[in-house]
């Protein structure tokens, strides 16, 4: 069984930075894409960005660019989402997922989420 665990979530003022990680467990190995998704109140999911199994790939979706940077630690199983000059629209349930096909909204993994609250 594979688990995933997200932490680093809180309430933070606009300008703030925070740092999210999600630590995987179980039959996961360094060979699983990883990635972050978020949901803001009364909207869709949507993909905020991956990493591939040796980090040599990533993703950060086009509106996002510039503030937040995915990384990954394999040696912990842990993938992080560096998130600078956070904006009351990033306010969202932030949800890490691994393998499957991530850009395609279908990783194989889901965390449970941590929210995230920015406040003007």
């Amino acid at each position: 069984q594979v688990q995933l665990v997200e932490s680093g979530g809180g309430l933070v003022q606009a300008g703030d930075s925070l740092k999210l990680s999600c630590a995987a467990s179980g039959r996961i190995g360094s060979g699983f894409p990883m990635g972050w998704f978020r949901q803001p109140p009364n909207k869709e999911r949507e993909y905020v960005a991956g990493i591939n199994r040796n980090s040599l790939s990533t993703y950060v979706a086009v509106s996002l660019k510039g503030r937040f940077t995915i990384s990954r630690d394999n040696g912990n199983s842990t993938v992080y989402l560096q998130m600078n000059d956070l904006r009351p629209e990033d306010t969202a349930v932030y949800y890490c997922a691994a393998g499957g096909r991530l850009g395609e909204g279908a990783p194989e993994y889901w965390g449970q989420g941590t929210q995230v609250t920015v406040s003007s």
